[in-house]
């Protein structure tokens, strides 16, 4: 999924990108870098969370008033190749560092185009420099033959022989030396990317674009608008802003962005995160409802931490006591997006302790975003069973995922997949629960599209048996 974000004005970039990241942390744990830019290009990449990536000395070598930063997300060729960190850069033409949010499902057949006919080197297995190559061949090709005096048409140009290219997600971002930065959406808009803006002291104007809106407000950036689907903009030098929607297609933004990816304090595609994730939980409680009549448990606690706003409405739905009865440790990743199972599951003792005093001898509702491959979910249920619960009933307020993901989410196989392989009432005896309630599809799509001016045609869900909007991989 990984996070970008870009920044361009005239204050230091470097200090804004770090922030920023820091706050896009939560989208990727695998590395970080950050590329600046004045009259060349300047960058740090490294493994890690970002707080350990970055040094003093390190930020004092990113120089520049323009800059890109991004947070790894491990997927497709990424999760296997400790080289791909972005962002990643090109010298060809002018200088371009770019970073890429997203995966490209036909990754083989332009990598084969940019090394065969473009006559162009790559240096890793990265998805993010796949496409860069693309970008910098078309622009160049296009400069060669046009110049460079209506400089954004070129850009249009190349964007959209990209759309016409490219199958997939992609939120991209291109830092052009000498020129300023670029940013483009896909035409389904399956990826996010959101635009803000803030006046310095001399009255000028300077512009983030990011992944998420989480960090605008701490660096005095005002929300203007979401990047829409099939969109480029392009901020020059003097931040005077272009842009040109180049392709309408159906809006399909990816629904796990609601589940689990996003911040709950972020709005994406007009919807409120956090407000989506209430009705997620209100749906289950009226779900439950029909199903189990007036059984209830004595307690809902939420396997957290993205839960926690779900678990909380489907307590007040179904007026039962809500209890954080998993503690959970905040110094520990996300354990999704976690590279192994014998990683993901060994921190999940790690990084959450029941509280005895909520579950002993009790019957125990534990509402998780989802259920992927079930392990972390029968870890979960198994501390629990051990810390003296009567009952468990596990409800997940995502639907059960049956498909792999080829635009970036990391599913590689419907094999790693517990409800593509097994029934409910299979996955159910797996996690060792007396009761087990997933959230139902139509409940999930009116959960997130209910309010807003969002102009949704239905978000993407795959993954959970949708269609494929983008194709699918090679």
């Amino acid at each position: 999924m990984s996070g970008i974000v870009g920044v361009i004005g005239y204050s230091p970039a470097a200090s804004q990108l770090y922030d920023g990241l820091i706050q896009l942390q939560h989208r990727g744990q695998e590395g970080a870098g950050i590329i600046t830019c004045n009259d060349r290009l300047h960058f740090k990449t490294g493994n890690g969370f970002v707080r350990d990536i970055f040094q003093q000395r390190h930020m004092q070598r990113l120089v520049g008033v323009m800059g890109v930063g991004h947070t790894k997300y491990p997927a497709g060729g990424e999760k296997t190749d400790p080289y791909a960190i972005q962002p990643f850069w090109t010298s060809v033409p002018y200088g371009i560092a770019f970073a890429l949010s997203g995966r490209l499902a036909n990754k083989e057949s332009i990598a084969n185009l940019v090394i065969n006919e473009r006559r162009r080197y790559l240096n890793t297995t990265s998805d993010g420099e796949v496409l860069m190559q693309l970008f910098a061949s078309e622009l160049a090709s296009r400069l060669e033959k046009e110049g460079e005096s209506n400089f954004f048409s070129i850009v249009k140009e190349t964007v959209y022989s990209l759309y016409d290219i490219c199958r997939g997600s992609y939120s991209a971002l291109a830092l052009i030396k000498g020129k300023g930065l670029i940013a483009f959406r896909d035409p389904h808009g399956i990826k996010p990317m959101v635009l803000g803006k803030r006046v310095n002291a001399e009255g000028k104007d300077e512009y983030i674009i990011s992944s998420e809106d989480v960090m605008f407000y701490m660096l005095g950036y005002t929300f203007v608008r979401d990047v829409q689907p099939g969109e480029v903009i392009y901020i020059d030098t003097e931040t005077n802003l272009y842009a040109e929607r180049l392709k309408v297609d159906t809006f399909n933004p990816c629904i796990f962005e609601y589940v689990y990816f996003s911040r709950p304090d972020g709005m994406q595609n007009a919807v409120s995160v956090y407000r989506s994730r209430l009705r997620m939980g209100q749906n289950l409680g009226k779900r439950w409802k029909e199903l189990y009549k007036e059984l209830r448990p004595d307690v809902i606690i939420p396997a957290p931490a993205t839960a926690n706003t779900m678990a909380l409405a489907m307590a007040k739905e179904l007026e039962v006591n809500y209890s954080d009865g998993l503690y959970k440790n905040p110094f520990i990743g996300r354990t999704f997006i976690m590279n192994d199972q014998e990683q993901r599951s060994r921190s999940v003792r790690y990084k959450l302790v029941p509280q005895q005093l909520e579950i002993r001898n009790k019957v125990v509702m534990i509402v998780d975003d989802s259920i992927v491959r079930g392990t972390t979910s029968r870890e979960i249920v198994t501390m629990v069973r051990n810390f003296g619960a009567k009952e468990i009933y596990f409800v997940s307020a995502c639907p059960p995922v049956i498909q792999s993901c080829y635009y970036g989410i990391d599913i590689p196989s419907t094999e790693d997949l517990i409800a593509a392989n097994r029934d409910l009432e299979g996955i159910r005896e797996f996690l060792g629960v007396e009761i087990l309630m997933y959230q139902q599809l139509e409940d999930l799509i009116e959960a997130v599209t209910r309010k807003g001016q969002h102009h949704i045609d239905t978000p993407c869900h795959a993954c959970l048996g949708g269609v494929y909007c983008q194709g699918v991989s090679e």
